[in-house]
């Protein structure tokens, strides 16, 4: 049987090459704010015994937002539209794409999607990709191959049987490995993004560097020595959203995170964020999803 590689339909640069700024002009970065760390491996069913995602929830997956550690999405059923470093493209069945740790992200299902979510520990031994890949698999053995890997995964994280952080750590190297050789048989393509494409991506990286900062989009923009204008341009051009739509989503994304999965105090979670107070995060939040913090909260 012919084996067919797999076809790589998104890649960007590396983070580090993006940002056109002079290292002089750069300011100093905002220390981050110390946030409740999730567990290193975790494994989450996409889509399963669910239908579309209720208006309550969709932000979970439509909104803007980055992890900590590296991580990947593997779609088994659905289709739709993802965004990886201000870059949108259409995603089907059989995709994976993998993100590097703080690389901004969100997509939006049409209909029904199924597959998992992986999340790894940001561990150099598994030597795993340093830049986002989009990648396609069209031969049923490759399908298979990933799947197998990954609920393998699933089931030592759940089960607590002697051994269990040394076999999800070769599990997670068994991972790493199989995306290496992946990329190994690609076919190569010319995949540069465009001008827009790589100011976009500069422009979400730099806001996962700065995103509790209280940041506008004009000291982005000049970071980046661009102009505002110039800025959500090419935002508009690589995602279809424009700068300001992107902060914003990012901030109101980390925000209703805090408040449904932790107990810190509203006026904490503003301070975190870089809001400049309570009352003014509050009125920021409940003009991007209709409700208070405390609402949310409540409802979450």
């Amino acid at each position: 049987m012919v084996r067919t590689p797999p076809r790589k339909i998104f890649q960007s640069l590396p983070l580090g090459e993006m940002t056109t700024r002079p290292a002089a002009a750069a300011s100093p970065p905002r220390p981050r704010a110390n946030l409740p760390e999730a567990p290193a491996y975790r494994v989450f069913p996409l889509g399963r015994g669910a239908g579309m995602p209720s208006a309550a929830t969709r932000w979970r997956t439509e909104a803007m937002r980055s992890h900590r550690a590296p991580a990947l999405l593997w779609f088994t059923r659905g289709q739709g539209r993802i965004t990886v470093s201000g870059v949108t493209r259409g995603f089907g069945p059989h995709n994976l794409i993998f993100l590097p740790k703080r690389t901004m992200y969100g997509y939006e299902p049409v209909g029904q999607v199924m597959g998992y979510m992986v999340h790894l520990p940001d561990d150099p031994v598994l030597a795993l990709p340093g830049e986002p890949l989009h990648m396609r698999f069209r031969e049923v053995f490759q399908q298979n191959e990933i799947t197998a890997l990954i609920e393998n995964l699933k089931s030592e994280i759940e089960n607590d049987r002697p051994g269990r952080d040394r076999a999800m750590a070769l599990q997670a190297g068994m991972i790493a490995v199989w995306l290496e050789r992946q990329i190994e048989i690609m076919p190569d393509y010319d995949l540069t993004p465009d001008a827009s494409r790589r100011l976009a991506a500069a422009f979400t990286a730099l806001v996962e560097e700065e995103l509790c900062g209280g940041h506008t989009v004009a000291h982005f923009a000049a970071e980046l020595g661009v102009t505002p204008t110039h800025l959500t341009r090419a935002c508009n051009i690589a995602c279809g959203r424009s700068a300001s739509a992107i902060l914003t989503d990012r901030l109101h994304f980390e925000a209703r995170r805090l408040l449904s999965e932790t107990k810190m105090p509203v006026k904490d979670i503003a301070a975190a964020l870089g809001f400049q107070s309570a009352a003014y995060f509050s009125r920021a939040f409940h003009k991007q999803t209709g409700r208070s913090p405390r609402e949310f909260r409540r409802g979450a």
